[in-house]
């Protein structure tokens, strides 16, 4: 089940699914940039001045943010509660580092 973030001004939902922030139903982000640590901070906060982090393309407030954070928490418990889901981010990390080396 989906955690609702914000609606986007366009009308698209930002939500939580897991460990994947979504937008519009389609995968924006896996992880939260704090503003300060942007490359485009000033643009950022020019455009939005009460953002403190992305999510992908979309600035969160601080409010936000912890709403991310929180569900991104839970999963994490949850995932490591269940030894099954344990092996599987094991199976994907080692894909993805196969990925990285070339080996596919």
């Amino acid at each position: 089940m989906a955690t609702l973030v914000k609606t986007t001004q366009d009308g698209r939902k930002l939500e939580v699914l897991g460990l994947a922030i979504l937008l519009g139903g389609k995968l924006e982000a896996n992880e939260l940039i704090e503003v300060k640590d942007h490359p485009y901070r000033r643009a950022i906060l020019a455009a939005v001045p009460d953002a403190t982090h992305m999510a992908g393309r979309v600035p969160l407030t601080r409010k936000e943010a912890e709403i991310v954070l929180a569900t991104f928490n839970k999963t994490e418990a949850a995932t490591l509660a269940n030894p099954v889901a344990i092996h599987e981010r094991f199976r994907l990390a080692a894909m993805m580092k196969a990925r990285e080396q070339g080996i596919e």
